[in-house]
């Protein structure tokens, strides 16, 4: 198991549900055990729980596993069936499953320069909850849900902050221009700045930052800025492998790789999606809950499971009070529709179709019709 979060833990789990009884041994680059990543941006960045209450594992759980912790990955040796670590030690197996997750990119020019952030890890929320403690002006970079937890974390926190988003409307992508335009709304509610359709040139200052500079001219003034511009794959170790690498690990429905005995699950795990006949990358919380459940049935009959198809994936966000539940994929919509709620009072279930069937659904503070919208979603795109 090469990747110690969440899909690598939840791998782990079902092979040992599955009746694997065999030795197990996890491989992790941080030297934490699992713990949950979603509440770094919202009540663990907040100071309102701490790192124990993150931890994934149960208090009686025992996976009869080997934990290599603080160690990283460095190669995937085919013949010899053997992963490389980067302290010189090699582990051999029989079944390998690649959960190594995601990266955030960050902002080219900003190695070294204090007060600028990236938000992926637990040590990064502590560098980053330690100074938001301290006050000041934050811009985030990207206007994306983590950058806008964030921003919504800090306005609690009583922070003046600045978010800006080189497109022209903020979670176009995930969510479709209307309903990003609606959702990021949420900002201007607040009294948080939110310039979208510029881009960032650069930061400003010598040792520390003191401003973002945008392309058309201005500077944003900051003392913390937070760069939220995606992630990219942790897959450069499996480099000549011989495992197929597009976008991240290319899989097959059931995340299996190109090289017998090995599959992929979470963030660097690109499957293949039936209903859409194409990859995706899935950066989400339930699909690496999920999907490794499949994967972890295909890698102990290698060749003898058929693929089922996968849950629509599901999201959600916590942003200025208000829960943000997604489930889809917008980008294949050809129209939107308000089915219940008001715009104005950030209060509303939006419908997407395409050629008048539901291919994704989003609320806002609309948990129990989600909820039903959810399971008629799964049916329709099965």
């Amino acid at each position: 198991m090469v990747g110690a979060s969440l899909a690598g833990l939840s791998a782990a789990r079902s092979l040992r549900k599955q009746g694997y009884d065999g030795r197990l041994v996890v491989i992790g680059d941080e030297p934490h055990r699992p713990y949950d990543r979603p509440p770094l941006s919202k009540e663990f960045l907040a100071g309102t729980i701490g790192a124990a209450d993150l931890t994934l594992e149960t208090d009686d759980e025992d996976l009869r596993a080997e934990w290599l912790l603080g160690v990283r990955a460095t190669g995937l040796d085919s013949a010899e069936r053997a992963v490389r670590l980067a302290d010189g030690r090699a582990v051999r197996a029989d079944g390998i499953v690649i959960a190594t997750g995601a990266a955030a990119r960050t902002l080219p020019g900003s190695e070294g320069l204090a007060g600028v952030h990236v938000l992926r890890t637990l040590d990064d929320a502590l560098a980053l909850r330690d100074a938001l403690a301290r006050g000041g002006r934050l811009v985030v970079i990207g206007g994306g849900f983590v950058g806008a937890e964030v921003a919504s974390t800090a306005y609690t926190l009583g922070l003046d902050v600045t978010v800006v988003e080189a497109a022209p409307t903020a979670l176009a992508g995930p969510l479709g221009e209307t309903m990003g335009h609606i959702v990021s709304a949420l900002h201007a509610d607040h009294g948080v700045r939110l310039l979208c359709g510029v881009g960032v040139k650069g930061l400003g200052g010598e040792h520390r930052v003191d401003a973002v500079l945008l392309e058309d001219g201005r500077s944003i003034p900051a003392d913390i800025v937070v760069v939220g511009v995606g992630a990219r794959p942790c897959v450069e170790w499996l480099e000549g492998s011989g495992v197929a690498l597009d976008n991240g690990v290319k899989c097959g429905a059931d995340g299996r790789t190109s090289l017998a005995g090995v599959v992929a699950v979470g963030d660097c795990a690109n499957w293949y999606d039936p209903r859409v006949g194409a990859h995706r990358r899935v950066e989400h919380w339930t699909g690496a809950r999920e999907r490794p459940d499949a994967a972890v049935a295909a890698l102990l009959a290698w060749g003898a499971v058929e693929p089922g198809v996968p849950r629509p994936p599901y999201f959600w966000s916590d942003q200025y009070g208000v829960k943000i539940q997604f489930a889809g994929h917008a980008a294949g919509a050809d129209s939107v529709t308000i089915e219940e709620g008001a715009p104005d009072d950030r209060n509303v279930l939006a419908v997407y179709r395409r050629a008048g069937r539901p291919v994704a659904v989003l609320g806002m503070n609309q948990p129990r019709l989600f909820t039903r919208w959810r399971k008629q979603l799964a049916v329709a795109t099965s």
